[in-house]
């Protein structure tokens, strides 16, 4: 499992590892080991949960809960009814003339940019292109694609490299702060992350009692399908970072916070006086957790991605092509969801050691965590991904929407309300 390298990536006491058990199968069938990567994150942040309340009693995970949690959106409904996202007709694998691509088009915004770079009809266009043209053109207008590359592809490419050179994550002390009393209930953490894996880390966090307080541009909005499925214990407002009012509001929030979490390009949000290094200063004491893509170095440490596009450029979608040679994808947005969880789980164990002061900090990327899962054996057969009855692990939240129904967190408790809508709640704790 992921468990032991993380766990030690995050400081933590190397015998509580030995302190996880599973049950059962998380029906992640996969030729790649999907199933303990989700196992072992989810083992990490409950690890990391158990340590701040101060227990050391053993962990057992229901790998059946596990499974249904990383598949999470599928299970969703309102009133009833199926209520998931899903993927955009144009977020999908497309051929090239030297093979395929993955794009993005899940927002407005990516839509419009994949259409000023490829025209009215990108698939069309890109099937008279090579994947590489498509790529830079998609990159360089704002947009989201990546070639499908094999393994060794992306292994000997310059970006390839530089995550390779990255731990699996990271959580260090970055300056001096005050020694403080941790806790998980009250706990309050700024949520500046967006789609699935930044939300997914909040939410587990909500789960324990944390008063999570997530922020939306208000010329970024997020899908609704998105927040019901992410959303649930927190609450959401918009805030216009850009805006002097917006950004004396957030100093404020800033000032009351005990953890910020975002999910911004590594230097997107430099310009605000977000850097490590400045909220090191401005905020002694202040855990910061950093959620990207690609990590914080190297040639791609800037661009956007999400999990189906790191699949394909780090040769996950290679690896699982179907039997007619199509691109293939992981039974789970698994790279999403356990990022979620290590979020989660380095947000506990740097709350635990401000207990003897410091300023702490912590890097989690979808790429690093498919590097390991590329490393990690494999299974000789491969087995198909199966579907455990949800309704055990389903609970009901009434939220201003109507009846939500969620897979339950897996081994956290129920949250304490439903999700609310974008903008629902005021900017204050």
């Amino acid at each position: 499992m992921v468990l032991v390298p993380a766990w030690e990536a995050l400081g933590g006491d190397p015998a509580l590892p030995s302190l996880v058990h599973a049950t059962g199968d998380t029906g992640l069938g996969s030729v790649l080991a999907v199933g303990e990567l989700a196992l072992g994150a989810v083992g990490a942040q409950r690890l990391a949960a158990d340590e701040l309340r101060g227990s050391s009693v053993p962990v057992e995970l229901d790998a059946r809960h596990v499974g249904l949690a990383f598949r999470s959106e599928r299970f969703l409904r309102l009133d009833g009814h199926p209520a998931g996202g899903g993927f955009a007709p144009l977020s999908r694998f497309t051929p090239t003339v030297d093979g395929w691509v993955r794009l993005h088009a899940n927002y407005a915004h990516h839509r419009r940019a994949l259409q000023d770079a490829l025209g009215p009809d990108p698939l069309a266009a890109a099937a008279d292109m090579t994947g590489a043209e498509v790529e830079e053109a998609v990159v360089a207008a704002g947009g989201v694609a990546a070639v499908v590359r094999t393994e060794a592809h992306w292994a000997a490419s310059d970006p390839g490299a530089a995550v390779r050179a990255l731990p699996l994550l990271t959580l260090a002390r970055v300056g001096d702060g005050p020694s403080r009393v941790p806790r998980l209930d009250g706990l309050r953490v700024l949520d500046l992350t967006r789609v699935i894996a930044g939300p997914v880390g909040t939410r587990t966090l909500a789960s324990y009692g944390a008063d999570v307080l997530r922020l939306d541009s208000p010329r970024l909005p997020e899908d609704p399908a998105a927040l019901l499925d992410t959303g649930p214990g927190k609450r959401h407002a918009r805030l216009d970072l850009a805006a002097a009012d917006g950004r004396e509001r957030f100093e404020d929030l800033l000032d009351g916070a005990d953890v910020l979490v975002q999910g911004y390009r590594p230097g997107a949000l430099d310009r605000f006086g977000l850097s490590s290094a400045a909220l090191a200063e401005r905020r002694p004491g202040l855990v910061v957790v950093t959620l990207s893509a690609w990590g914080t170095s190297g040639p791609w440490a800037g661009r956007r991605g999400f999990d189906s596009i790191v699949q394909a450029a780090t040769g996950i979608a290679d690896v699982t092509r179907d039997d007619d040679g199509t691109p293939g994808v992981l039974p789970a947005q698994a790279l999403d969801h356990a990022a979620g969880h290590l979020v989660a789980a380095a947000v506990m164990r740097a709350v635990t050691e401000t207990g003897a002061g410091g300023t702490w900090h912590a890097d989690v990327s979808l790429a690093q965590l498919a590097t390991w899962l590329l490393a990690a054996p494999r299974s000789a057969s491969p087995t198909t991904p199966t579907t455990p009855d949800p309704d055990p692990y389903l609970v009901d939240l009434d939220s201003p929407s109507g009846t939500v129904t969620l897979v339950a967190p897996p081994g956290s408790p129920v949250w304490r309300h439903g999700p609310v809508p974008s903008g629902y709640d005021e900017s204050a704790w």
